[in-house]
C-alpha cells in the first residue's frame, strides 16, 4: 500500500517563548549504523588521520581545551572542532580509545566550568572570550547525552549556566566578533536542542538569547548576493531555517531557499560543493544542509547533500584518508605548488594533498562528514509515528516509534554505485516507511516481498510504504539516465545518478615532506603522466555496470582509481587545450569521485560528419572512460 505524506506548517502561536516545530526530526546517535562499503569507509578514516591525531597532532594532543596549550588563534575551535567529530565517529566503529577520549575531553570541559558559567580554554587565562568555539563543543556533547543519556543533567546544567553568561554578554555586545557574527546559527541550534528537550523552564531566556544572536549577527537575509568567505556562507545556509523557528515567519524559510538557488545558481559544481577559495568564486572549473531539510521539509536540501557526500567530499582526501586538500577543483590536473598562485586567498600549496595544507581547521574539522552524514539518514516525521529514509546507502537502524512501535532496518545496497536497495523492515506495530527519491531518478520500480513490482510514484519527493507488524522486504529498482550538464565556455559535465563522472587522469604521487612525530602524515604531490586535453561527444556517452560486484564485497577504499564497479564511455578528441601558469589548466576551451587528478567539466565536439575536419579527424578519436 503506498500512502502520502502530509506535513503542514504549523505556527504555535505569536508568543516570543514558543518556537515552531521542524518537518523532520532526527534519531540519536547510536540508532543509525553505517553497513557494508560505508562502514569500511568510516573504518578508512578511523584508521587514517582522524584516528591519531590524539596520539601526534599537537592542536589535538595537547589542545588547550583540555588542559595542553596548543591553539592556533583566538577563536578557539581546533579541540572542539576535533571533539565534534570525534564523538559520532567512535560511536559508530565502536572504536574503545576513541570513545575514552571523547569521555575524557568532555569531563575536563565541564569540570573546569567557572563561576560564571563559561567553559573552555579561556578558563582561569586572561585570553579573550568569544562564543564561537564553544558552538562544535556543544553539537558533540549532545551527540553523547544522545548516545549516553547518563550525562544528560550534567550537560544540560552545564549549557543552562553557559547560556545565561552568554545572554548577559550578548547584552553588553560582547563575545561577538566579525568572525563569529557569520556563525550565530550554530548556537541557535544547540539552544533549540535545549528548548525542545531540556527547557528547564527556561523558554523565554532560551528564546531571547536566539533572538540576540541573530540579531548580533550577519543578516543572512540580505548577504547572498555579496562576496563572502565561503565556509561562512555554508555556514550561514542554516541561520534562516534556524531564525523560522523563533521569528514563525515563513518568509525566513523563502529567503533560505531563494539563497540557496542563487549560490548554486551562480557558484554551483558538478560536485554538488559551490565554488570557493576564501571568497565566492563564481562557476569557474578550477576554483575549488541536513539541518535545511529537517526544518523546511525540501528534499532539494537532500539531493545536494548527498551529491557533495559521494563526489566532493572523497576527491578532496586521499584514499587512506591520511591527507586532505584545502582546496579542490574540478579539473585538477596536478596536486602540487601552484605558480603562479590561481587562488587570491589562498597560498599556492592549497590544493597538495597533506596534513595540513594552507589552514590547519580542515584538519581537525573534516572527519565530521562522513559521521553526520550517516547520522542524518533517516528522520521520523514530528509525532515520531514514520521512519523516512532520507540519504540512500547500506543501513541498519533500530529504533522506537509512537506507541512503543519497535522498529528494525536494514538496507542492502552497492548505491550510489549501484541502482537496488532491499530493505527489511521489522516492527511491532503498523506504521508508514518513507523513501526519499531523489530528483535524478527517472522511472523504476518496488516491490513488496513477492508482490509484482509496482512503478515509482513518490509525493514531493517520497515514496510511502504501509508497513504492517512483523517483517517485510521492500525491493527498491531506481533508474537515472545520464545527464548533460551545461557549463561555462560550452563545456559540460556528465552525471548519472548522483555521481559526477569525471577522466581519472594516470598520475604519480611523490612525498614532499614527512611529519617527524607520524610517518603516515605525508605531503603528496600529484603529477599527470599522461593526456588529460579531451574534447567529447556527450551524445556518444554509455553508462556501464560490473554487475559481478553484486555477488562479493566491494573494495574498501571503494573511493581509488579503478574500484568503482560503475563507469561511462565516451567517444574523445585530443584538443589544444593550454595550461594556465605551472600547472593550472586553462578554461575548457570554447571549441573543440574517485578520481584525485580528473577532468570533470569537457570541452565538446562532434563525432559525426567530420571526416576531413583537421581539428577532429577520425583517427584522432578515441573511447574515454570517466
Amino acid at each position: 500500500m503506498v500512502v502520502g505524506l502530509f506535513l503542514p506548517f504549523v505556527v504555535l502561536g505569536s508568543a516570543a517563548s514558543s518556537l515552531a516545530p521542524p518537518k523532520f526530526t532526527g534519531l540519536p546517535l547510536g540508532e543509525i549504523r553505517p553497513t557494508a562499503w560505508l562502514y569500511d569507509q568510516l573504518v578508512v578514516q578511523t584508521n587514517g588521520v582522524a584516528g591519531h591525531m590524539h596520539e601526534f597532532y599537537d592542536l589535538v594532543k595537547n589542545t588547550d581545551w583540555w588542559g595542553g596549550d596548543s591553539y592556533y588563534s583566538y577563536l578557539e575551535e581546533a579541540g572542539s572542532y576535533w571533539f565534534n567529530a570525534m564523538v559520532p565517529n567512535s560511536v559508530l566503529v565502536n572504536n574503545t580509545e576513541l570513545i575514552l577520549k571523547t569521555y575524557d575531553f568532555l569531563n575536563y570541559v565541564l569540570d573546569h566550568q567557572d563561576e560564571t558559567g563559561w567553559l573552555g580554554p579561556e578558563v582561569g587565562t586572561e585570553k579573550p572570550r568569544f562564543l564561537w568555539g564553544r558552538y562544535p563543543f556543544f553539537f558533540g556533547a549532545i551527540q553523547m547525552v544522545e548516545v549516553d543519556p547518563s550525562l544528560t543533567d550534567r550537560v544540560v546544567n552545564a549549557m543552562h549556566r553557559f547560556v545565561k553568561v552568554a545572554n548577559e554578554m550578548l547584552r553588553r555586545g560582547e563575545g561577538v566578533d566579525d568572525w563569529a557574527a557569520t556563525r550565530w546559527e550554530d548556537f541557535v541550534i544547540a539552544l533549540q536542542w535545549l528548548y525542545d528537550n531540556h527547557p528547564n523552564g527556561q523558554e523565554e531566556l532560551l528564546v531571547d538569547t536566539m533572538i540576540r544572536l541573530k540579531w548580533t549577527g550577519a543578516p543572512w537575509e540580505k548577504i547572498f548576493a555579496e562576496e563572502w568567505h565561503g565556509v561562512n556562507m555554508a555556514e550561514g545556509m542554516k541561520a534562516l531555517p534556524a531564525t523560522y523557528r523563533f521569528t514563525h515567519n515563513v518568509s525566513d524559510l523563502d529567503a533560505a531557499s531563494k539563497g540557496w538557488d542563487l549560490m548554486f545558481k551562480y557558484h554551483g559544481r558538478p560536485s554538488g560543493a559551490f565554488g570557493a577559495d576564501e571568497m565566492l568564486s563564481g562557476l569557474a572549473a578550477a576554483r575549488g544542509g541536513s539541518y535545511l531539510y529537517q526544518i523546511t521539509g525540501d528534499f532539494k536540501y537532500a539531493d545536494r547533500v548527498e551529491r557533495v557526500t559521494y563526489n566532493a567530499l572523497p576527491a578532496t582526501i586521499t584514499s587512506d584518508m591520511w591527507g586532505r586538500q584545502y582546496l579542490q577543483q574540478q579539473n585538477q590536473v596536478a596536486a602540487k605548488n601552484m605558480t603562479p598562485n590561481p587562488f587570491p586567498e589562498d597560498g599556492p600549496e592549497s590544493n597538495i594533498f597533506g596534513l595540513e595544507p594552507n589552514y590547519p581547521c580542515c584538519t581537525v574539522n573534516f572527519p565530521q562528514g562522513w559521521p553526520k552524514f550517516i547520522t542524518n539518514a533517516f528522520v521520523t516525521t514530528p509525532d515520531r509515528a514514520s521512519l523516512v529514509h532520507v540519504y540512500l546507502g547500506p543501513f541498519n537502524v533500530s529504533t522506537i516509534l509512537a506507541g512503543d512501535n519497535h522498529v528494525i532496518v536494514n538496507v542492502e545496497t552497492q548505491y550510489p554505485f549501484g541502482d537496488v536497495l532491499v530493505t527489511t523492515v521489522s516492527a511491532t506495530k503498523p506504521f508508514v516507511y518513507y523513501v526519499r527519491i531523489p530528483s535524478w531518478v527517472s522511472g523504476g520500480t518496488f516491490a513488496l516481498d513477492a508482490e509484482q513490482p509496482e512503478a515509482l510514484k513518490p509525493l514531493e519527493g517520497l515514496l510511502g510504504i504501509y508497513i504492517t507488524p512483523g517483517k517485510r522486504r521492500i525491493t527498491l529498482a531506481l533508474s537515472s539516465p545520464i545527464s548533460i550538464e551545461s557549463r561555462p565556455n560550452n563545456s559540460v559535465a556528465i552525471h548519472r545518478g548522483p555521481l559526477n563522472y569525471a577522466f581519472d587522469i594516470e598520475r604519480t604521487e611523490t612525498v614532499i615532506k614527512t611529519d617527524p612525530r607520524e610517518t603516515h602524515a605525508v605531503d603528496l604531490q600529484l603529477d599527470p603522466v599522461g593526456a588529460w586535453q579531451y574534447a567529447i561527444d556527450p551524445s556518444t556517452a554509455e553508462y556501464h555496470y560490473d554487475s559481478t560486484s553484486e555477488s562479493k564485497a566491494l573494495p574498501s577504499p571503494i573511493w581509488e582509481s579503478g574500484r568503482p564497479p560503475v563507469s561511462i564511455s565516451v567517444l574523445a578528441c585530443l584538443i589544444d587545450w593550454p595550461l594556465a601558469g605551472d600547472m593550472f589548466p586553462a578554461d575548457p576551451p570554447e571549441n573543440p569521485n574517485a578520481t584525485k587528478l580528473r577532468i570533470s567539466e569537457f570541452p565538446v565536439f562532434k563525432s559525426k560528419g567530420l571526416r576531413g575536419n583537421s581539428s577532429f579527424n577520425d583517427d584522432k578519436q578515441v573511447p574515454l572512460h570517466v
